[in-house]
């Protein structure tokens, strides 16, 4: 689940779900929340760091009694999930500003994981390059290469926008060339 992308308000009832009645519009038989439909499993938090404070607190409830409560629910339903939690915040600067708890990252902080952005890991562009190079090509039914030139230039650059940028360089240089080779000028 993405947390940036769902509005606060609609939150609670995607992660912990909600009995029928439970508002205006609720489903008749009501609804399972992706804690109760990950249960035995894993939940994948992407970009917690933009979780409402009042969100982190019920999350933190969750992981420490291993149960939830659906939205106009009156007993707690046992929900044994893993998380996985992501963002491209700086957690630490979130909770010294008061914007993420300081328990729920010390609760999700078990085993973790930096991934360096793409600037400090070179050796990861020339693949990653041919993987959507070769992506973008079976998508828009072309067959683009790069010149090695290309390439050079394309490592010697720092990506600030780290990977979605070097996507959308190749997607872009995909669909408006219509030489068959990415060239230096290209770029």
């Amino acid at each position: 689940l993405n947390c940036a992308a769902v509005p606060g308000e609609l939150l609670e009832s995607e992660l912990f779900g909600y009995e029928k009645g439970a508002f205006t519009g609720a489903r008749r038989g009501g609804k399972k929340g992706k804690f109760e439909l990950a249960d035995k499993g894993t939940l994948f938090l992407d970009e917690i760091g933009d979780m409402p404070l009042n969100m982190q607190a019920k999350i933190l409830r969750v992981l420490e009694d291993r149960k939830i409560d659906r939205i106009g629910g009156s007993k707690a339903v046992p929900c044994d999930v893993r998380i996985i939690a992501a963002t491209n915040s700086k957690l630490e600067t979130l909770i010294a500003r008061g914007r993420f708890r300081r328990d729920l990252f010390y609760r999700l902080n078990v085993i973790p994981i930096r991934i360096p952005a793409l600037a400090e890991r070179k050796e990861d562009t020339p693949p990653l390059i041919a993987h959507y190079l070769e992506k973008c090509n079976t998508r828009y039914k072309r067959n683009k290469t790069i010149a090695p030139e290309a390439m050079e230039v394309l490592l010697k650059y720092s990506w600030p926008g780290n990977i979605r940028e070097l996507i959308n360089l190749i997607e872009r240089i995909v669909v408006i060339l219509d030489e068959p080779v990415i060239e230096v000028r290209h770029l």
